[in-house]
This record gives C-alpha cells, structure tokens and sequence, in this order.
C-alpha cells in the first residue's frame, strides 16, 4: 500500500523543502512537489505546518542491563515503545561482556533479550570487558554478525581495560574497519577519590560528582587519543561533558586525527545544582560523569552549534528511584549511575538548539545531530538517518511550534521518576511512522513490536 505525506517540510541531504513524500513498501520511493499518490486506495498523511525528520536514531543506550545494585527498570520492550514514542526509530544499545562470557554468548543474550520484543529497530555495540585470546578471536566474528562497533571503558573495575589492552583493541578494531568508542574517566583515580571521602563520612550524592572531577575526564579523553593516535585509528568519544574535555578534542583534532564526539542532553539542561537538593533527591541525578559547571554546558552547547560535537545520545540508563537508588542512601557509591532519557532526548536537544536560539541549529544540522551523522558513522546510512528514495520510510512528523513541560506521568519510560520533571520544551513528534507505517501517532501507540534488528556495515564494507 501507497502512502503520501503532503504539506510538510521534509528535511533531506539536500536541504530542508517544502514537498511531499511518497512511501511504497516501507521504503521512500518518491520525494517532491505536489506528488500523486498513483494508486487509488492511498493513503494521504496531511503533514501541514510540520517538520519531516528522518527518524532520529539514538547511539547510546543500555536496555535491560544488569550492575551489581540489579537491573534497569527498563527492558527493550518498556525502552524502544519509549524511544519511539519521542521520535527515535533506531536506538545502537550496549551488548556488554561480563567477565568470563564469550562475545558470542554476549551478543546472543543480547539478541534474545531484544528481538521480537523492539517497537524501533536496533542494533548492538559489543561491549569488551576482558582482552584475551578468545575475544580477539571472536572480535574478528563480529562484523559477520552484522556488528560495526565496539566500547571500552577507562573507568568501572568490572569493565576497565588497561592502556595496552586498549591499544591492541584499537589496532585490531582498525584493521577490521569497526569504530571504538570509549568511556573516558580515568578510573582508578576515581576509585580513590571515592575512597578519601567514604573514610571521611562524606556520603551524600553531593560526593558523586566531587569524586568524578572535570580532570578525570579531560585525562582519560586526552589518554585516549593519545593512544589512538599511535595506531591511526579513527575514535569515538562518548558523553563528553567538560570544556577540558572538549579541550582534549580539539587538540586531536588540530593535530589531523579523526574522532567523532557525542554529548547529551544532561550535560545541556543539567548542572550540578541538582547535588545540592534536600531529603535525597539528589540520588535522581547520580550518572557518569556527572552534571557539569555552567560553563561546562555553554561549552558544549557553543561547539553542537560550532558543528564539533557530531551526535547526541541519551545514555538511558533507567534505575528506579524508589528502589534502586536507594540503595545508597547511607554511601553514595552505591547508588547505580544512570538516568532515564531515551524517550526525553529529542524533545530536549531540540529545545536546547533550534533555529530561533541565537546561533542554533538549521533543521538540517539538527537532523544531522540526531540521525544522520550516527547513521554514518555505524554504518546504516542512507538506509537510515536520511529522507531520500530508497531509504527506510522511518519518518518523525515533527511540530517545531509545540511548547509544554516534560512530566514523568505523559511520558512512557518504565522507571518512577524523570530526572527532567516541569523542564520547560519546544517541539514534539506528533506522527512516527517505521518502516512506511504509523507506529505512534497524537499521544498513542498505533503498531509495537515492529522493529527490526539492523546489520550495519563497517569501514572496509
């Protein structure tokens, strides 16, 4: 069946247009002025006023993932009705390696975990938490399995590697063509940090952030690329936070390396004020790295103007406060690090810099930030993150005029509480439609379950 959206602006690589855009077995066949639908049963989709964005696909999640405090309150079924229900129709989550399990087993958890149960389409970065013979093998399995990515962590001693093992990760990464991306804290440090202030009775979330300082990150970023540039890989930088951080990058990339850099949405709305709250409220804001300085934010907002920062990612990480958090009431280093955000993303990146802020976003930079340049740098593009023919007819019918405030009881993430709760927003996704068809439409679920798993393709493909 033939379906026609008329009226909008359709956002495309070519520039943002006023045209129609015709949808023929899931796929964008046509896109241009004043379109027939050529079949009589047809349907019409008035778009009038509206914003036609390709659908944004988020980079950074972890549905369903076990730490030692337990698991997210939100699994992939609960997370991707979620993520669509913003506007994000492709969500790139975490396949994460625990210690002694194979990379095969991982992402074969991961799998069953999340297929037939997706209301957007998905992929998996492959999570390494130990470096042996064994993982480089299957490491080189990896791309066969549909996998373009991999993520290190430079902090969390279940999952840290060491500079060499880091090393050796990014030159087989780099000969299989696979973007690495990175958790940059320096962690060991942190460990320490954590440490000074638990033997001196220094317990409250206010410590979360003093123990995880700007440094910390800027060191790790900087380490990282350093060791990066030993082996002329191409990088991945995520949830930078910091001006030192941002820094780091910088200095990169003035000196010719090639990196890619992601921040979200907490590091634009949130600063750490949020430590400061009474009875523990605080413990809702307990994520890493923590919310940052103003300056920070004005940092990180000027360079997603400036074109610097590539993407946005949420890090949905979604610990219920009522009973994960918790659990650290009496140590704030046992209060699981993590927020909700998978469903709040675009709304808040759209708020904090479209085109009527002084300096803000194009909607086509916008929608390079939210879709398409992920869709490039993972492999999926054109098929995502672009209104063309032939691409997926993923298709968020955006309003850019509507204005309310975020409230955790209209929002449809399985957790109790929004980190975001009466924060002020422009913009919503009125109509979602995956794969041709409409999935979540004026506030309602219209088609779950419907998402497919995306093979992507690696550099050398």
């Amino acid at each position: 069946m033939k379906r026609l959206i008329k009226g909008g602006t359709a956002v495309t690589p070519e520039g943002a247009v006023a045209a129609d855009v015709l949808i023929e077995d899931g796929k964008i066949a046509a896109i241009g002025e004043n379109l027939a639908a050529g079949s009589p049963d047809a349907e019409i989709i008035d778009a009038g006023g509206k914003i036609l964005f390709p659908g944004f696909i988020d980079p950074h999640t972890h549905l369903e993932m076990t730490v030692a405090a337990g698991r997210t309150a939100d699994d992939f079924a609960t997370g991707t009705a979620a993520a669509l229900a913003g506007g994000t129709t492709t969500v790139l989550d975490f396949a994460g390696q625990d210690k002694g399990v194979t990379l095969t087993q991982t992402l074969k958890d991961w799998h069953q975990k999340a297929d037939g149960k997706s209301s957007c389409d998905y992929g998996f970065h492959i999570g390494l938490a130990e470096w042996n013979d064994e993982t480089k093998k299957e490491l080189r399995e990896m791309p066969d399995e549909g996998i373009s990515s991999v993520k290190l962590y430079m902090a969390y001693d279940a999952l840290m590697l060491d500079d060499a093992q880091i090393f050796e990760t990014l030159r087989l990464a780099d000969e299989l063509g696979m973007t690495v991306s990175a958790h940059c804290e320096n962690g060991l440090v942190i460990d320490e940090l954590i440490e000074k202030y638990r033997k001196e009775g220094c317990l409250t979330p206010k410590y979360h952030p003093l123990s995880r300082p700007a440094a910390m990150e800027a060191e790790a970023v900087n380490r990282f690329l350093a060791i990066a540039e030993q082996t002329g890989s191409t990088v991945y930088v995520v949830h930078l936070s910091t001006q030192r951080g941002l820094r780091a990058c910088l200095d990169a990339k003035e000196r010719g390396q090639k990196l890619y850099i992601e921040t979200c949405p907490q590091y634009l709305c949130l600063d750490d004020s949020c430590y400061d709250l009474p009875d523990f409220e605080s413990a809702k804001y307990v994520f890493a790295p923590p919310a940052r300085k103003v300056p920070d934010q004005k940092a990180i907002r000027q360079a997603i103007f400036d074109g610097i920062i590539d993407t946005a990612g949420s890090d949905h990480c979604s610990f219920d406060f009522g009973s994960m958090k918790q659990k650290g009431r009496d140590d704030f280093s046992k209060i699981p690090n993590g927020i909700p955000g998978v469903e709040t993303r675009p709304q808040l990146m759209f708020t904090e810099t479209y085109a009527g802020l002084e300096g803000g976003l194009s909607y086509e930079d916008f929608s390079d930030l939210m879709s398409a340049n992920a869709a490039k740098i993972y492999g999926m593009y054109p098929q995502k993150g672009a209104l063309a023919p032939g691409s997926d007819a993923d298709i968020v019918i955006w309003d850019p005029d509507w204005t309310g405030e975020i409230t955790h009881d209209a929002l449809h993430m399985n957790v109790d509480y929004s980190p975001y709760e009466g924060y002020p927003v422009r913009g919503r996704a009125d109509e979602v439609l995956l794969h041709g068809e409409t999935a979540y439409k004026d506030g309602a679920f219209v088609k779950k379950n419907a998402g497919h798993y995306v093979r992507r393709q690696t550099k050398q493909a």
